[in-house]
């Protein structure tokens, strides 16, 4: 007997009706452990932002020496950071194939609705980004979202090679860039230019512990008003930088749409070799890359030639996702046994109400840390954070079972779904 996540079907019927949200009935439990854990991960590597200057994050060894902070950091880097989010993002593109899917069984339009449902997003995303952290990714999902609907129609195989081909596009930039900086550097004269114009980028050592100091004082002493144009300041560097992340984007969530038109997850019986596949394949490319980064990472100064640490990057962008990829095969895999279905069965409460836990994230956050909250920024180590996302998390799952146990939808799908259909879907169950 195949497991009960396996049988619910994603249509419930075939038959013209009008579309409407997904009900319960017609969910894959496996896909909302998946965003359950992925929503874990991503708390893990997000409290480090959240509680430091991120674009200081190198400097927080200078200001801790602990032993345990340095060995917790190091595995968040190795087996966390650009870990979760591909996973996020291959769970998006495969709710958009099973959109299609839905849609076109009940021979209903599909292009409209789907572009109204991806406009709510941005306009949550924007306000996201606004009113709570500038670390929003609601926004780059929203646009990077539109762009499926040129593949709604597409077959599986140039899906899946657009998807690779678009992975592979951030990584190979910045090894690409890497590689000629690395290689005009070893010419005497233009290694020193470039080692004064990195210097003169980042700063002196003064400077930059002067900057660290400056945005912990301001971050964990501010008010809301303060942090909220200085937010918004921040804001009109990050959008723009944000297309740089268009393709990787664009990539997990093709292959999500692959694997949707592929039926992966709804015919499990008939794919396990398949996933088996990709977990070892995944780790066996993944864990190599992935080891790299954290030890070129740190191997030298941030103007130092041969630029090591732009490597690092170029080897996490692609090594991340393929780690990721291996992650969900295993938790699949794992799943599709009962010993492991019931521990983890629980982590699927968060993942029904995804874009609420993740904005619920922020939230708890930001009050823990900024100044008008608790003002804890800058005071918090990575051992610190991991107890911290445990007990997030734990609060998380806790409170997602007892709002499911009596409403069919999270606060923020059920807003989602009554701006996207333009109806009112009940709430109580």
């Amino acid at each position: 007997m195949q497991p009960a996540y396996d049988i619910p079907p994603v249509i419930a019927s075939q038959q013209r009706a009008p579309m409407t949200p997904v009900l319960a009935g017609e969910r894959i439990e496996t896909l909302d452990v998946l965003r359950g854990v992925a929503l874990f991960g991503i708390l893990i590597v997000n409290l480090a932002p959240f509680s430091w200057p991120y674009e200081y994050l190198h400097w927080e060894r200078e200001f801790r020496g602990s032993r345990v902070d340095a060995v917790v950091d190091w595995f968040i880097c190795f087996l966390a950071e650009g870990k979760f989010y591909p996973l996020f993002s291959f769970l998006f593109g495969l709710g958009a194939a099973i959109q299609m899917e839905r849609a076109t069984c009940r021979a209903e339009p599909f292009a409209g609705r789907y572009c109204r449902r991806m406009f709510v997003l941005l306009a949550f995303g924007i306000a996201h980004a606004l009113l709570l952290w500038e670390g929003d990714i609601l926004v780059s999902y929203a646009f990077c979202g539109l762009l499926l609907l040129p593949f709604q129609k597409r077959q599986p195989r140039t899906i899946l090679i657009w998807g690779i081909v678009c992975l592979l596009i951030p990584a190979l930039l910045v090894i690409l860039g890497w590689a000629l900086l690395a290689g005009v550097a070893l010419i005497p004269e233009i290694g020193t230019a470039i080692r004064r114009g990195f210097g003169e980028y980042f700063g002196t050592y003064e400077q930059q512990r002067s900057s660290v100091e400056e945005t912990i004082r301001i971050v964990a002493s501010g008010s809301y008003a303060t942090l909220f144009f200085r937010r918004l300041s921040d804001l009109l560097y990050v959008w723009p930088a944000t297309i740089l992340l268009a393709p990787g984007f664009l990539g997990l969530f093709l292959l999500g749409l692959y694997a949707g038109k592929q039926r992966i997850f709804q015919s499990m019986a008939g794919n396990t070799r398949l996933l088996r596949r990709v977990l070892v394949w995944g780790m066996i490319i993944g864990l190599p890359l992935n080891l790299l980064h954290p030890i070129l990472l740190n191997s030298g100064g941030l103007a130092d030639p041969p630029f090591l640490w732009l490597l690092s990057y170029g080897l996490a962008t692609l090594g991340g996702p393929v780690q990721s990829l291996a992650y969900m095969a295993g938790l699949t895999l794992l799943l599709y046994r009962q010993p492991g279905k019931h521990w983890l069965r629980a982590i699927g409460t968060t993942g029904r109400m995804a874009l609420s836990n993740y904005l619920l994230q922020s939230l708890i956050c930001t009050t823990i840390f900024y100044g008008y909250g608790f003002g804890f920024f800058g005071t918090v180590g990575p051992a610190v954070r991991i107890v911290l996302a445990v007990v997030i998390f734990a609060t998380q799952i806790g409170f997602s079972a007892w709002w499911l146990s009596r409403f069919q939808f999270g606060p923020m799908e059920w807003l989602w779904r009554t701006l996207t259909y333009g109806t009112h879907p009940p709430m109580r169950r």
